[in-house]
């Protein structure tokens, strides 16, 4: 295809979408594309520690249509810097910051200042989690366990290809087998996209256990209160489960069209990405509909913020104390936006075992070495449908449990009916399988429905494997 015909093929497609979403949204194209660049590229650089280039070209890979712009988008790593710019047809600039124990934020005007400080130095508490595997990556000494792990790394002879970069299986409180992709470890901090979402959740879970949140009380966002406000009606339980009714596009689905959503502008040209969510005027009542968008995630992370003390600082300290440490995580960033709100919809980053470890504790009810870290109760309500939610999602986890369109095809694809995880785009999971006392951690970069096709086959492989009854807990 030639140059030109590409360009026709964009200004249509630009052009089409800003028809139903207006012009000022395609205006957004560029900086939303390039800020997506910068952000990723600069986590995968100086948090992941990994090749950049690499990282580029597989998620514009997985990207449906994106292809069509990617000749025209340039980036540069600053080493030196510690910073990563890009631009989409010579506009659009966008430049990413790396911070010294925050990660990376997508600089809006001013770069932060005070308010993205780390928090001094203290000694980490002890773990309350016993070690799950020595220091050196676990070889499976299950021959069908190692033929599970070769077709999760196995890549088809033609796209869209997998990209598996880390796989990490617990059974009973151990890991029984793991593999890196090369350039991986296992102390490497892994994007989670939105499998952030789910450790958002087990944050607003533990205010609720200290009784500084409440899931069936409104939201208490500063600007909803007013009561002639038709957003004061909305709650936290909401905002957890995706059907707070603001109008901010979907987050479902990452592409080229998805550029057009208001809830990228949020998340690549808003400096206060919770006052712009908190902004945007309800498109259905509140509870009367499911639209999953980030918004929601990152409004929740505001309140984790304003309950923790206010501070990027405190919200460290918070996660860290009462999270973290106590499941010995050990190599986390959570990234911040330019005024010291966690991004917690999609911008966490922790190696295959740290995620492994936070699967563990909801195999475990929310208890780690005796000490309740998530309210009684809180796993089966993060776990339970929402209504009319057809992916099958819960608050904060996408689930099997009940009846929905999503959970009839995963089962179907092998995945037991008690099973509920945490994912993000491109193919990370955190599977949690209660019956089978499994976690299975897989991450990567992946296009065609973020081979959850392959996931499901290998928590079933991984299930006959370790001798389980996943036939038993999936009702057939």
């Amino acid at each position: 295809m030639t140059r030109n015909k590409r360009i026709i093929i964009l200004v249509t497609t630009i052009f089409c979408g800003a028809l139903a979403l207006t012009a000022v949204r395609a205006h957004d194209v560029p900086r939303v594309a390039s800020g997506f660049v910068v952000h990723t590229l600069c986590s995968a650089a100086f948090v992941s520690g990994v090749d950049p280039d690499e990282v580029y070209a597989e998620t514009m890979e997985a990207m449906p249509g994106v292809g069509l712009i990617a000749w025209a988008l340039r980036y540069n790593v600053d080493c030196e810097a510690k910073q990563v710019t890009a631009t989409l047809f010579g506009g659009g600039q966008s430049r990413a910051v790396y911070r010294e124990g925050l990660g990376c934020y997508v600089v809006q005007g001013e770069e932060a200042a005070n308010v993205l400080l780390p928090p001094a130095g203290s000694e980490p508490q002890r773990a309350l989690l016993p070690e799950i595997a020595g220091p050196a990556p676990v070889e499976p000494a299950n021959p069908d366990l190692k033929r599970a792990l070769d077709r999760a790394f196995a890549e088809p002879e033609q796209p869209p290809f997998r990209h598996t970069t880390a796989v990490v299986v617990v059974k009973d409180g151990l890991v029984v087998a793991e593999r890196y992709a090369p350039g991986y470890r296992i102390d490497t901090p892994i994007l989670g996209y939105s499998a952030t979402k789910s450790v958002t959740s087990a944050l607003t879970g533990i205010l609720v256990r200290q009784g500084k949140l409440d899931v069936n009380q409104p939201a208490p966002v500063a600007t909803w209160q007013n009561s002639g406000d038709p957003r004061h009606v909305i709650t936290v339980d909401h905002l957890l489960r995706h059907t707070s009714g603001l109008a901010m596009g979907s987050s479902l689905n990452a592409s080229l069209a998805s550029a057009l959503a208001p809830v990228n502008r949020m998340k690549y040209i808003e400096r206060d990405m919770a006052g712009f969510a908190e902004s945007a005027d309800l498109e259905t009542a509140p509870g009367s509909a499911w639209n999953y968008h980030d918004g929601n995630y990152v409004i929740l992370s505001r309140l984790i913020r304003d309950a923790a003390g206010g501070r990027a600082a405190d919200v460290l300290r918070f996660a860290r104390r009462e999270l973290f440490e106590p499941l010995g995580m050990r190599s986390v960033t959570l990234e911040f936006d330019p005024v010291g709100t966690p991004e917690g919809s999609s911008q966490m980053l922790a190696s295959a075992r740290d995620w492994a470890r936070f699967g563990l504790l909801y195999l475990n009810d929310g208890v780690v070495g005796g000490r309740r870290i998530l309210p009684e109760g809180w796993v089966g309500y993060s776990a339970s449908l929402t209504p009319n939610a057809w992916v099958g999602m819960g608050a904060g986890f996408w689930t099997n449990l009940g009846d929905s369109w999503g959970s009839r095809f995963r089962t179907s694809l092998g995945m037991p009916h008690d099973a509920f995880y945490a994912s993000g785009t491109f193919g990370q999971y955190v599977i949690i399988v209660p019956f089978e006392r499994l976690v299975v951690v897989r991450l990567g970069t992946s296009g065609n429905r973020y081979d959850i096709d392959g996931v499901s086959r290998l928590v079933a492989d991984v299930i006959a494997a370790t001798g389980g009854k996943g036939h038993v807990a999936a009702g057939n």
